[in-house]
């Protein structure tokens, strides 16, 4: 199994209709995007200070199946649109299982 991780945090002053929008957007990949096994994302719970604001997780058959969700149209257009207008930070990993 691929798996592929983000954690996000956003510009001071984006509001929680930003955020829902991401959820949003991010909720319509896996049914576009039929190399997605497992798709999980969601906003910090609050109970760790210092944490990031957001972070998502993807699950792979093998790592190849990642370029197609990443290079996707659909997915370009979450990360255009959606999420760069609010982006300060993000951090990536990817790791096999």
């Amino acid at each position: 199994m691929f798996h592929h991780v983000v954690l996000m945090r956003f510009k001071d002053g984006t509001s929680q209709r930003q955020i829902d929008a991401i959820a949003d957007g991010l909720a319509s990949l896996p049914e576009q995007i039929d190399v997605l096994i497992r798709y999980r994302f969601g906003s910090d719970v609050g109970i760790t200070d210092g944490a990031w604001d957001f972070a998502a997780t993807a699950e792979f058959a093998e790592a190849s199946h990642y370029s197609e969700y990443s290079d996707h149209p659909a997915h370009q257009a979450v990360l255009r649109e959606r999420i760069a207008p609010v982006l300060s930070e993000v951090a990536r990993t990817q790791f096999e299982t």
